[in-house]
């Protein structure tokens, strides 16, 4: 059974930090890119980051690039997403998603989690 847990959301000022975490139950999770999503209230979910499978590849929405960090651990099967200096426009629920397509589009990916929410206060 395939399931993607997220966790590490909560509210935070300003400027702060978050660390999410999306813990896989994936069968050969090291063979899967894997990515961050968010959806905040009222607007369409939107593309933060992936990682290839080797973790050696990853790539940013422009509104995050510097920001955020992407990384993942095969030895424990779990994605991480360092979120830094965190603007009350990053307030979403950020959703944990993988796939098996090197250079996916968002409708690529073929697991989803169910999401963690990220408030940021002014």
């Amino acid at each position: 059974q395939v399931q993607l847990v997220e966790s590490g959301g909560g509210l935070v000022q300003a400027g702060g930090s978050l660390r999410l975490s999306c813990a896989a139950q994936l069968r050969d999770f090291s063979a899967y890119t894997m990515g961050w999503f968010r959806q905040a209230p009222g607007k369409e979910r939107e593309f933060v980051a992936r990682i290839s499978w080797s973790g050696g590849r990853t790539t940013y929405a422009a509104s995050v690039k510097g920001r955020f960090t992407i990384s993942r651990d095969n030895a424990k099967n779990t994605l991480y997403l360092q979120l830094n200096v965190l603007e009350p426009e990053d307030t979403a629920v950020y959703y944990c998603a993988a796939t098996l397509n090197i250079a996916p589009r968002s409708e690529d990916y073929a697991y989803w989690g169910q999401g963690t929410q990220v408030t940021v206060s002014s």
